[in-house]
């Protein structure tokens, strides 16, 4: 059995490492320390994606070595949820003898939920027709004795599903349950556990903070549900379709009345605040109605436009979420002309990778 095993002893030496780097790179802006929050050493991720090979009878999960290229077989992943642990290996004993779930299958991934949910979805080089289906479902009865299982299956121009096509989340933040439906092939925080402390860091910035909120790139509403307690008012924005849609049916779940959710990317939002363009989106929103004081960006990997950043500068208060040291270290440049790092915590959302997620708090310079 190939078994992708984590030396969890060298955990505490690598985040310790993530930590030095990061003070390293951010020193000339005033960071001497942060506040650090690791994550769980092992079992730590909600979402895995595996290749499928096939040697004869034969049928396992397959990664790829990032240096060498080389595949590896995966028949348990210690960095996985215990569930899509148990999930993986029953997958594989129920398709091994199926020839009809098992042929030109090329890709499975597995989303799932701290709340005991799991989607697999199974990806195909052929069509899916009738045959399939009756397969699949008849797998999704056997499963479902033991696990809270649905399927979605895709093939060229076709998506079937079977049950819902998310998972529901649920996190207990500073004592508080938040209910978040988390969709196929959206982005969602993929280390649940660090996304709670991600959180709560947040709600702790904002307890003293007043008037309205603002945020840009909020996806499903991650940041924005669990900060709506903390203002009057929230506006937030995001470009991606389906990330709104389940933004408002989270927004709804939590029965979150003060929060207002628009379709624009951070570059139509800049566009529309500087009365450059009229949006038909916008139907209904009074932005002059707003006292936003704070704004709270989740940018993408490429980070924020110098429009955007412009725009951000203009807030009394700049809370920054980063997944990418480099474009974080690049818009500080611009945000520390009028503000100054107040806070700065690294969050360990990918452990024993150089990946780090960091959270700065900046207020306006007097």
């Amino acid at each position: 059995m190939a078994v992708i095993k984590i030396d969890t002893s060298i955990y505490d030496a690598q985040l310790s490492e993530k930590e030095q780097r990061i003070i390293a790179q951010f020193q000339r802006f005033g960071v001497e320390q942060l506040e650090v929050f690791g994550s769980e050493p092992i079992h730590y991720r909600q979402r895995a994606e595996f290749r499928v090979w096939h040697d004869g009878d034969d049928l396992f999960h397959i990664m790829f070595d990032q240096a060498s290229k080389e595949k590896i077989r995966v028949d348990s992943f210690d960095p996985a949820a215990p569930l899509i642990g148990e999930v993986m290996q029953a997958m594989i004993e129920n398709l091994k003898g199926c020839e009809i779930l098992r042929r030109k299958l090329f890709q499975i991934d597995y989303l799932s939920s701290l709340s005991g949910e799991i989607l697999v979805s199974l990806l195909y080089h052929k069509p899916l027709d009738d045959e399939w289906l009756t397969a699949i479902k008849a797998l999704k009865v056997a499963l479902s004795e033991r696990f809270k299982i649905d399927f979605i299956g895709r093939a060229r121009k076709q998506k079937e599903v079977l049950g819902d096509d998310f998972v529901t989340e649920r996190l207990t933040v500073n004592g508080q349950e938040l209910i978040y439906q988390q969709v196929e092939n959206s982005f969602t925080q993929p280390n649940a556990k660090v996304n709670i402390k991600m959180l709560e860091w947040a709600q702790d910035l904002c307890k003293p903070l007043k008037n309205d909120l603002l945020e840009l790139y909020c996806g499903n509403g991650n940041f924005s549900i669990a900060l709506a307690g903390s203002f009057n008012r929230v506006l937030a924005t995001e470009i991606s379709k389906s990330s709104v849609h389940s933004a408002q049916y989270n927004i709804a779940k939590n029965k979150v009345t003060n929060l207002d959710i628009i379709r624009m990317s951070s570059e139509e939002f800049t566009q529309a605040m500087n009365g450059e363009r009229t949006f038909s989106r916008l139907e209904g929103i009074d932005l002059t109605s707003y006292d936003c004081q704070t704004i709270l960006v989740d940018p993408p990997r490429a980070g924020m436009d110098t429009l955007t950043c412009d725009l951000v500068a203009n807030y009394e208060s700049i809370i920054y979420i980063s997944c990418n040291p480099d474009t974080l270290e690049r818009d500080l440049e611009h945000l520390t002309r009028t503000h100054e790092v107040k806070r700065f915590a690294i969050f360990d959302q990918f452990p024993y990778t150089h990946h780090i997620e960091s959270g700065v708090f900046l207020q306006r310079k007097l």
